[in-house]
């Protein structure tokens, strides 16, 4: 396959647009990007012309833009390069497309809050600490206990610095190993 991938830093400049299609969810917003220059001369930085794209959406990838892009917001958008002209009113337009693979917010200029998404729920999003973690062991020792109320780990390791051999969580991609039971 001969698709022009591209990777574009930008702003949302319009909110998306979802509609429910006989194939899933299609979304699409206008991305803006600006390219910033510094000027020596002047010695401060400078914008450069303001290039727009629609970008297109299906899918998941659809309905997760929804539920989590807003006008202004700064994003990174990864998807196939896709140019095209229409003639309208006698004049040939060109019109820039971006048929995303990826969007997520740019952290270099914020921060942003990751809920992973339920499969076979109704809800977009899932609350932090639900169904994907309701099998595992709460270590944090309670209200007291190490690190306090649900604080963070910043050890580098297990909570409180000790180390536990072989009981680490899983990673974000990583399942949890099944527990073996035995039937009476």
């Amino acid at each position: 396959m001969n698709d022009t991938l591209v990777t574009l830093v930008g702003n949302a400049a319009t909110g998306v647009e979802f509609r429910e299609t006989a194939t899933g969810g299609m979304a699409r917003f206008r991305f803006a990007v600006t390219p910033r220059r510094w000027d020596r001369e002047k010695q401060l930085w400078t914008d450069g012309h303001t290039s727009f794209y629609t970008v297109w959406a299906w899918r998941t990838l659809a309905l997760n833009l929804s539920g989590s892009v807003s006008v202004g917001e700064p994003l990174v958008v990864h998807g196939r390069l896709k140019v095209r002209e229409e003639e309208r009113e006698g004049q040939r337009r060109t019109f820039v497309d971006i048929e995303a693979v990826a969007v997520g917010h740019d952290l270099t200029r914020g921060t942003s809050a990751f809920r992973r998404v339920m499969r076979g729920e109704p809800a977009l999003t899932a609350r932090v600490g639900s169904a994907d973690r309701a099998d595992e062991p709460d270590d944090t020792g309670g209200p007291d206990g190490p690190g306090g109320a649900g604080a963070p780990d910043v050890s580098g390791g297990s909570r409180g610095g000790v180390a536990r051999s072989g009981s680490r969580k899983p990673t974000g991609r990583q399942k949890a190993a099944p527990e073996l039971v035995s039937a009476p």
